[in-house]
């Protein structure tokens, strides 16, 4: 039975902590998945949109970017992915009425979880100059209310346009051809937080900026590194491909801080053995490093594996591989053999023997992948320690073979696809040559602003409009305060969403929300029933059609969204694109991706005939030549720095619980880390409590440290004595990335560092800090 949202904003007033649990899914996780189901959505409504989710015929989950097998189970979806899907076909709503009696300000005390639950949003509506309530508008004047403000710049570079991982790819098509013919490359997107060091490291040393392998290889290989990954939580339908792997006599060695559930013990509900809770362990080497030492262990690694060829010459690295595929080995190989094993132990906080067992697996394992997420890429150093990651996988010729490569697990269902379609600040001038060709236009080439420059340039003024289609943007971006300041000064924000977000109630001195379609629901224009497609973690293309009714007549898509912004804003400007064409037909859009963006041509004949197609990946594929500088895989060398803290201080990580999904909080437990009823916690060791004279349960203020002096500081955090890694401290975000300096971020990649603040903990009494 549905429920209704919640009136009070519950807080963390009936926390509880227990103990971690040992195993993932299985009966507990269908329950739970059922249980959100029928609060949200109810039977009926539940019985009609998961039998099609993930299918051919029907839609894809907005959660993750995980494949779907060849031929997918009957229920080809997880847990976390039941929450997301009940997230918008939920049968609450927010309208007009509800904006009457909640003023914006109001709101804006709100949580996150509170403002998700209220339900769907129904109506354009606008915040005008001077008011703290949203009031409804039409959509031709809230085209108008943008294509004023766009008009009205100095420069069309004094405009951003934010991007979220779950815009198809036609509507991200759509979205950058206007923005490029309105005249900038101010494209942001959620790339920028979180795997942006993985495609910089990627493109350099591969020549593309994503992964190479597909399940099957995953399948295939001898050994599986998953590093800085809780696949448990994050991308749950992972473990059963783990679990087939290892059926298939592969090893796992997980390199993580923390024990996570997924990684110990997967009951795959889908067999017998997993329902009556025998399911299979997956980890079979757990590597607990400190924070930031992930590029330690892979240099040990490698110099490793080249004094083992050095004691037995032509039997441990792949030569012939080395010699015609890849450059840059002498440089590499000579750093190599200098390596500091002084600084290997102190960065990692992993033994001598760890290291050497590891070794060992390595050298009896022909075929291997390795995985990883954002605990690698939210570094200061993360685009090294991915590129030390691909020379570990050079040595031995683990790339274009079957059972081996690069797998960088995407988060949202189509962040891939969307830099695919030409979301991106830093255009490659091939992609602009063929928008030109095609639309008869000169696309700006002035590299445009990222996420964190688009914060700056909010804040001091050099950017007056900002506009995003899905995500959360306020919620999602690093340094609270100054996020929250800068959009504040912009004189109008646009929000395309689906539910409320703390976006919605950061605004500038205009906003506007405008409702759109979700998923499960389907997408009818002039031309009838529409398909949209994704791209998933692994480059394979595929359709999505929504069941459902819209949730109200006042929806639009996002295409027809984009369209409308388009014509309004451009006019007679418009390089002659039949903008309502595009919004009529979605086919005509896929023509156009057809002739602009290499691997899709044909587009529409085989999305219909074979439902879904890979797209062409060199490094994958074993082609001759990679477009990188040489035209090979290169090595590189990457410098090993040993972050050292200062006296009583800890590296702190923002991570998930096992109730949200990116910025959306779908309840208020953790049950895999024993969390019930509350957020504001901070996991920490023991041994590390007792060294500051603290102890589970007490009650403590996070402070943020860097280098430009600034306190900055989460509030009233409980402590969970938590077996995490000596010197390390976790927390969820994003009531922690208020702790992130807005200028601390990734060496070639500019991703803000949320998984390596220096904290310290102040004890706090109920009168105030002590």
């Amino acid at each position: 039975m549905t429920t209704r949202p919640p009136v009070e904003d519950q807080g963390d007033d009936h926390l509880e902590v227990g103990p971690p649990k040992r195993a993932a899914a299985g009966v507990p996780g269908v329950a739970w998945a059922m249980k959100y189901a029928g609060e949200q959505m109810g039977l009926r409504r539940s019985v009609t949109t998961l039998p099609k989710l993930n299918q051919p015929d029907g839609f894809d989950c907005p959660g993750c970017a995980w494949p779907e097998a060849e031929h997918p189970h009957r229920a080809e979806f997880c847990e976390n992915g039941v929450k997301a899907v009940a997230a918008e076909a939920t049968t609450r709503r927010v309208d007009r009425d509800f904006f009457a009696r909640h003023p914006v300000s109001e709101l804006r005390g709100k949580s996150e979880h509170w403002l998700g639950q209220q339900g769907r949003l129904t109506e354009p509506m606008v915040k005008r100059r001077g008011s703290d309530h949203y009031e409804p508008i039409g959509w031709d004047d809230a085209f108008a209310v943008i294509a004023d403000h766009l008009g009205r710049l100095d420069s069309p570079d004094e405009a951003v346009f934010y991007t979220s991982g779950r815009t198809s790819n036609e509507a991200a098509f759509v979205y950058q051809l206007f923005v490029r013919v309105f005249g900038t490359n101010n494209l942001p997107d959620c790339s920028n937080l979180c795997h942006e060091s993985s495609g910089a490291a990627l493109t350099e040393t591969i020549g593309v900026g994503k992964g190479t392998v597909q399940l099957a290889d995953l399948e295939a290989a001898d050994l599986i590194f998953v590093v800085g990954q809780n696949p448990g939580t994050n991308h749950p339908r992972m473990l059963a491909t783990l679990e087939a792997a290892k059926r298939n006599g592969a090893r796992i060695v997980t390199v993580n801080p923390l024990p996570e559930a997924g990684l110990l013990r997967f009951d795959n509900p889908q067999t017998v053995r997993g329902l009556l809770g025998r399911g299979t362990h997956l980890t079979d080497r757990w590597l607990q490093v400190r924070l930031n030492g992930d590029l330690a262990l892979f240099k040990a690694l490698n110099a490793g594996l080249l004094q083992a060829e050095a004691d037995a010459p032509g039997t441990v690295l792949d030569r012939d591989f080395i010699a015609g595929r890849t450059s840059g080995f002498e440089a590499f190989a000579d750093a190599a053999r200098r390596l500091d094993w002084n600084d290997v132990d102190e960065a990692s906080g992993l033994t001598r023997d760890e290291i050497a067992a590891t070794l060992a697996e390595v050298l009896r394992a022909d075929r291997i992948v390795v995985c990883w997420a954002m605990g690698l890429t939210q570094h200061r150093n993360a685009v090294d320690t991915i590129r030390e990651i691909v020379n570990f996988l050079l040595l031995r010729g683990n790339l274009g073979r079957p059972g081996s490569g690069v797998c960088p697990v995407r988060g949202h269902s189509n962040v891939q696809g969307d830099r695919t379609m030409g979301i991106w600040e830093q255009p490659p001038d091939t992609f602009l040559d063929a928008l030109r060709d095609e639309f008869g236009f000169e696309p700006p080439r002035d590299h445009g602003v990222d996420v964190v420059e688009a914060i700056r340039a909010l804040s001091d003024g050099r950017a007056k409009v900002f506009v995003a289609v899905g995500g959360n943007f306020v919620g999602a971006s690093p340094d609270t305060a100054a996020t929250e300041g800068a959009m504040r000064r912009a004189a109008l924000t646009v929000q395309v969403s689906t539910r409320l977000n703390r976006s919605h109630t950061v605004v500038g001195e205009e906003a506007l929300i405008l409702p759109t379609l979700a998923r499960p629901e389907r997408d009818v224009q002039a031309a009838g029933p529409q398909t949209v497609t994704v791209e998933d973690s692994m480059s394979l293309v595929h359709g999505s059609a929504g069941v459902l009714d819209p949730a109200s007549p006042h929806l639009r898509s996002e295409v027809a969204i984009l369209a409308g912004i388009a014509q309004a804003t451009l006019g007679e400007r418009g390089a002659g694109v039949d903008w309502s064409g595009l919004a009529d037909d979605y086919e005509r859009i896929r023509d156009h991706i057809a002739r602009v963006v290499p691997g899709f041509e044909d587009f529409n004949r085989r999305l219909r005939s074979l439902g879904s197609f890979l797209l062409p990946n060199p490094a994958r594929d074993a082609e001759p030549e990679l477009a990188t500088e040489t035209g090979r895989a290169q090595f590189s060398v990457n410098d090993l720095e040993v972050l050292r803290l200062p006296p009583g201080r800890l590296l702190l990580q923002t991570i998930r619980s096992h109730d949200q999904y990116n910025t959306t909080i779908y309840g208020l437990d953790d049950r895999y880390r024993g969390i019930k009823q509350g957020r504001r916690v901070v996991f920490v060791h023991p041994d590390d409590l007792a060294a500051r004279g603290l102890a589970d349960g007490d009650l403590v203020d996070l402070v943020g440290e860097w280098e430009d002096g600034v306190d900055r500081r989460a509030e009233a955090f409980r402590i969970v004595a938590f077996p995490t890694a000596r010197d390390c401290a976790a927390a969820y975000f994003p009531e922690t990335n208020v702790l992130v300096p807005l200028d601390s971020t990734a060496r070639g990649s500019n991703t803000p560092t949320s998984k390596s603040i220096v904290v310290r903990l102040e004890p706090v009494t109920v009168g105030g800090p002590a």
